[in-house]
């Protein structure tokens, strides 16, 4: 996986799934990361290859759901984000999902209390040593690229000195959030601590946070000398955010997600959560389409309601 001079979806929980990966690459996202998947999950785990859907799905053992859908299309961009507190355990998710995605990420930076309850996420900052032994352990067990998300920790010296640590452990690349787990969304996010780490290190750094318009990339790319750029809720609001042509009306992303989604036969609950955070910052779930949407219960019923129906017919008959 090369990291240099690329535009990066985020991991976002109930929103990076196979849909919105592909929307955002077909936008001009160079790698796409998942959503954070636990390694418990991951472990519990049998791949299967869907003929119906051309896809790759990894699923609960048994009759259980799919934790992760993947397809050849994005075998070359796709980051499989992981959530763990464990190197063995670790490894052994990895294995599983190695030959299909570019590269596993460790998620050091999700200030959850799911995550940081299991010792997973930025619980993992105030933890070198299992860091080291984490990064260090897929390094050298792993043939794809190896990766982490960190977020600020108190000092930016205290960042740096976290940071060369596990640039030390062989990682291809580091993503960097410029805030600290204390600190809110709406909280300005730190760039010129990004531009601290990016001078301290070799390996590429990719900045994140406070990526709103496409202009941004470069923006925060000269403010920070990053290699690359990731976007978060930038890119959830309107994933056309990495075009270089411009945005697009918000509309027209929204009925090509649910578009994907009836194509991909995506998780109902994790659509509607997706579309209900595009219509909470365009409008408003008090109106009729947000109504519209709570109400709904499969893909069906999202693609009566978005006009869709004789794309829903077709895929279905297909």
């Amino acid at each position: 996986m090369e990291y240099n001079n690329k535009l990066v979806l985020a991991p976002m929980v109930r929103i990076g799934t196979l849909p919105f990966r592909l929307l955002a690459a077909d936008y001009g996202a160079d790698i796409t990361y998942g959503e954070e998947i636990i390694d418990h999950k991951l472990i519990k785990c049998d791949r299967r290859v869907n003929e119906q859907l051309g896809s790759i799905d990894f699923v609960e053992k048994g009759t259980g759901p799919v934790v992760f859908r993947t397809c050849d299309e994005e075998r070359d961009r796709v980051v499989f984000q992981m959530g763990t507190s464990d190197a063995v355990r670790a490894l052994n998710a990895a294995h599983i999902v190695c030959k299909d995605v570019a590269a596993v990420d460790i998620n050091m930076g999700c200030p959850r209390s799911f995550s940081v309850s299991g010792g997973m996420g930025a619980a993992l900052l105030s933890k070198p040593d299992l860091i080291h032994d984490i990064m260090t352990t897929l390094r050298r067990n792993m043939d794809i690229s190896v990766t982490c998300k960190i977020r600020l920790l108190k000092s930016s010296q205290d960042t740096v000195e976290l940071a060369r640590r596990i640039e030390k452990t062989g990682v291809s690349a580091l993503a960097v959030h410029g805030r600290r787990v204390a600190d809110r969304p709406r909280d300005p996010a730190k760039w010129s601590e990004i531009a601290d780490i990016v001078a301290s290190l070799s390996i590429p750094v990719i900045a994140n946070g406070d990526v709103f318009e496409y202009d941004d990339f470069q923006r925060i790319k000269v403010a920070t000398g990053a290699s690359s750029v990731m976007a978060a809720r930038g890119a959830l609001w309107n994933a056309s955010i990495f075009s270089p042509k411009g945005k697009l009306p918000w509309e027209d992303v929204k009925r090509e997600y649910v578009r994907k989604s009836i194509l991909w036969d995506n998780d109902i609950k994790s659509t509607k959560h997706t579309l209900k955070e595009m219509i909470m910052y365009y409008s408003s779930l008090e109106l009729p389409e947000g109504k519209a949407v709570i109400k709904s219960e499969s893909l069906e019923d999202l693609a009566r309601l978005y006009g869709e129906e004789k794309n829903y017919d077709f895929v279905r008959k297909n």
